[in-house]
């Protein structure tokens, strides 16, 4: 999927683009288009220096821009020229943020605020996406909690987009198949010093599969489909914890060691209420705004409204991964440092 000329000759700005989704987005595009700047929008210079390295070869497209979500008149200096934003900074780690409530609370809300109203002002960005994270949907965490705030608001933020071309979507999945913190890079590292038993939390624990490339495509298409308040959500496969551990140690006692805090049993992606503005596409989801505040806001063709009721989670998927399927996927993924 690359939607042809989309990106072509456009400056794209990511905040919190030295994270593993930034690096991805950034090498995709410069593979696949052509486009005029990418400017690298985050507060970590050491991570901007290893990029910057990384990726010396593409030096005439890039662009590092020191600079944090929570200053609004760094964000709108960045945003000078700029047509389209993809917001993926935020504070991630579900324990940081229940320790650190109010950091949280300044980057992942405040933040977001920041980006909206530097973006409304610019004058020049068309189109904005924001990452989103199922546990956004229906929140048990802090993080959770401060992710559905920021959804809300950079749906709302079409409201305040008069007569500016410009719009907000979002788009939404879990978490990336070998992420920092996620089940597989775990499961390695006991493997790796001998160990013959996975824990698992839970034996009725349920995950989606999603790749880095599949949350980039993702974002792409809603850069060039959204009108507006959407939420994007792909249709991806869904595996047992259970079956992962087998697949990376066939064999192994799985222990359950009890359910952590702030963790869920599947990863929830539509929920029932969201079921009455859900619309169902080939390969996936839109759930829309409930409300109307422009005639720029349209059902995007193609799609069919799912019925009252109808809910999409890792637990109640159609679409499962078999233990070899899963052994076979796992030779792709690329464990984040």
């Amino acid at each position: 999927m690359q939607y042809n000329n989309l990106l072509d000759n456009k400056t794209i700005l990511i905040t919190g683009g030295t994270g593993s989704f930034g690096k991805c987005f950034t090498k995709y595009v410069l593979k696949n288009y052509n486009p005029k700047k990418i400017i690298i929008y985050s507060r970590d210079e050491f991570k901007q220096f290893i990029m910057q390295n990384d990726m010396k070869e593409y030096a005439d497209k890039l662009r590092f821009f020191i600079g944090d979500v929570r200053d609004k008149e760094r964000l709108a200096r960045a945003l000078n020229g700029v047509d389209y934003v993809i917001h993926a900074a935020a504070l991630k780690q579900v324990p940081a943020c229940e320790y650190n409530p109010n950091e949280a609370i300044k980057t992942n809300i405040h933040g977001a605020m920041n980006v909206i109203d530097a973006c409304l002002d610019s004058g020049s960005v068309k189109k904005v996406v924001a990452l989103s994270t199922d546990k956004a949907v229906n929140p048990v965490n802090l993080y959770g909690g401060t992710k559905l705030v920021s959804d809300k608001l950079f749906v709302a933020a079409n409201a305040y987009s008069g007569t500016c071309d410009i719009n907000f979507s979002v788009v939404r999945y879990g978490n990336v198949a070998g992420s920092r913190g996620s089940v597989i890079p775990f499961f390695k590292n006991i493997i790796d010093k001998g160990g013959r038993e996975l824990p698992i939390t839970d034996y009725r624990m349920t995950r989606f599969w999603i790749s880095l490339t599949q949350g980039v495509e993702l974002v792409i298409k809603a850069l060039a489909e959204a009108n507006g308040g959407e939420t994007f959500i792909s249709k991806i496969p869904s595996f047992k914890i259970t079956d992962l551990a087998q697949a990376m140690l066939p064999g192994c006692e799985m222990p359950e060691v009890g359910i952590r805090e702030g963790e869920k049993l599947h990863e929830i992606m539509v929920t029932v209420e969201d079921s009455l503005t859900t619309y169902e596409y080939e390969k996936h989801f839109i759930v829309y705004p409930q409300m109307v505040w422009n005639d720029k806001q349209q059902i995007i063709p193609g799609g069919k409204k799912v019925e009252e009721g109808f809910s999409y989670s890792s637990g109640n998927n159609t679409w499962w991964l078999t233990i070899p399927e899963i052994q076979e996927l796992l030779k792709d993924v690329d464990l984040e440092a």
